[in-house]
């Protein structure tokens, strides 16, 4: 049975490592260095042989492109769930300014840190949040416990259930694994989230995980929808299946059943769409719960969703403010966002944190419609005209007022939403090429508040291009500090770019490492095994 481990990578060895083979067991000493900001990230390791034309595809249509990057991901025409599993990645950075003026670069002592025996599916833009956890000792993610090079796995089944009429099928546990200074502390496998993915966790004490997913890729039923949304999970260790057959729904939301106390704008949930359906009712059941964001603050959970057919595109309050919830808990919108039906609103929130009890800050993901620069092979003035317009995306501010949370401003300069950069280079799995993509909002976010009376602010971004699937494109880390008690835009705030990844690269979760150890020296060199990852060699850092 496959252990997980962290296994740190040196620059000087990068093009010798064989992460197919890697099965390193976890290491003593720090692997982290403690309190750094750190990213969760992936490369395609494919090739030409991964999928070929003509091949049947889990869905039962036929591909239409090889495994060849980025091409391979406009099988999604054809497979509705397609996609790739591949390795994942922990990277650091270290602030060489102040607190209040972060200057970011690339931790080279904790250069890539591979992390075994897990994966993650690639283009799937809701995986790999990073959440710390609530005694600070830990970093949690949620992703799929089998190979890198298969296919669908983000809409498999899992062992435990079997959503019927799921071409998907071959179960892959979901697995939590929680990421200590020193190590992985547990590893979790569940049968949450079959059909769908798990896209963040975060270890709250007491032997349990919170979790935020999706569930459902067919009919549904309901074992597939208590396995939805919000899940609490038993911790289970490394090698075992403690743990895989226990997720309890920790809460729910229905769009149609209003619960009591909750506030939906009724005028959405009997207005028709042009087909005439309404667009309160429900695509499938599941989907009210397609839940992204996570986060916790003063014993609460929160909770987001931004995309999906049906429920509300907003932010939620789970359970009773103060409780962490156990089952069943009543999930609310939280007064002043958004309650209109999902395909009535154009805000998209994904992270989100507090940086106080009064000031909330919001990642928007931003309205992602970028089909007419797929079809066109290109990034069409359309597409750039939408994402460069767009009031909602990027980083929007919250303060409550008067028991409401009023929107104060949204942070967009330094983005250039809409704007087109371009990446090239070599994935691992051999692939040369360029890629051009367009930044069009946020995903995972995280912050600090400094003494000084400013919030620095660090969070990755989503984006539109012609790749085929948006979540397959070669991402950005941004940081900004704002003045915590602003209320309207300050004109000198600015969007740093941390960094953008490579080709073949992207980026998904952003948090600060634990801080209860002190971090060690890595070895001066790991026994490798050969397998190029000479595409690494060439990635661009940038401040």
């Amino acid at each position: 049975m496959s252990r997980f481990a962290l296994l740190p990578l040196r620059s000087a060895l990068l093009a010798s490592v064989a992460l197919a083979a890697v099965t390193h067991p976890a290491r003593a000493g720090t692997l982290l260095t403690a309190g750094e900001l750190t990213v969760s990230t992936s490369f395609y390791t494919g090739n030409a042989a991964t999928v070929t034309v003509g091949q049947t595809l889990p869905s039962g249509a036929i591909a239409t492109q090889n495994g060849t990057y980025p091409s391979v991901f406009k099988n999604a025409a054809a497979d509705a769930s397609f996609g790739v599993t591949s390795p994942l990645f922990l990277q650091q950075f270290k602030n060489t300014g102040t607190a209040a003026a972060p200057v970011l670069v690339q931790n080279n002592s904790v250069n890539l840190t591979a992390l075994t025996g897990v994966v993650t599916s690639f283009p799937s833009k809701s995986e790999g949040a990073l959440n710390l956890s609530l005694d600070g000792k830990s970093l949690t993610l949620v992703d799929y416990k089998t190979t890198a090079g298969q296919l669908d796995v983000s809409n498999s089944n899992t062992p435990g259930i079997a959503e019927p009429g799921n071409y998907t099928a071959n179960a892959t546990p979901r697995t939590i694994v929680d990421l200590g200074t020193n190590g992985v502390n547990s590893v979790s496998p569940t049968n949450a989230y079959p059909g769908n993915n798990g896209r963040a966790a975060v270890n709250v004490g007491g032997g349990t995980f919170i979790l935020t997913g999706n569930a459902g890729n067919a009919s549904g039923s309901p074992a597939v929808t208590a396995a939805a949304g919000v899940q609490s999970v038993n911790i289970g260790t490394a090698g075992s299946t403690a743990g895989a057959l226990n997720t309890t729904q920790a809460g729910s939301f229905s769009f149609a059943a209003t619960p009591a106390g909750q506030t939906i704008d009724p005028t959405t949930i009997t207005a028709t769409n042009p087909t005439g359906t309404p667009y309160g009712a429900a695509d499938k059941a599941a989907k009210d719960n397609n839940f992204r964001g996570l986060t916790v603050f003063n014993n609460t959970v929160y909770v987001t969703k931004g995309s999906g057919g049906n429920g509300v595109n907003t932010v939620y309050q789970v359970g009773t403010a103060g409780a962490l919830p156990a089952s069943g808990a009543v999930i609310t919108i939280l007064p002043g966002f958004p309650t209109q039906a999902t395909k009535l609103t154009n805000q998209f929130p994904f992270g989100i944190f507090f940086a106080n009890a009064t000031t909330l800050y919001v990642a928007d993901e931003g309205a992602q419609t970028n089909k007419s620069s797929v079809a066109a092979g290109a990034l069409t003035a359309a597409d750039i005209a939408t994402a460069a317009g767009d009031v909602y995306a990027g980083l929007e501010k919250y303060s409550l007022v008067n028991g409401a949370w009023v929107l104060q401003y949204t942070l967009q300069n330094g983005l250039d939403l809409g704007k087109a950069y371009t990446v090239s280079g070599t994935t691992l799995g051999g692939d040369t090429g360029s890629y051009s993509a367009a930044t069009d909002g946020l995903r995972n976010l995280t912050g600090q508040v400094n003494t000084d009376g400013t919030v620095s602010l660090y969070s990755v971004s989503s984006t539109i291009s012609a790749g085929g699937d948006q979540g397959g494109d070669p991402n950005k880390l941004f940081a900004i500090t704002d003045l915590l008690s602003a209320t309207a835009l300050p004109v000198n705030e600015t969007f740093t770019t941390v960094e953008i990844s490579g080709y073949g690269q992207v980026l998904r979760g952003v948090a600060f490492a634990p801080v209860d150890a002190t971090a060690v020296p890595e070895p001066a060199s790991l026994a490798m095994l050969g397998m190029g990852l000479a595409g690494l060699l060439g990635l661009r850092r940038r401040r």
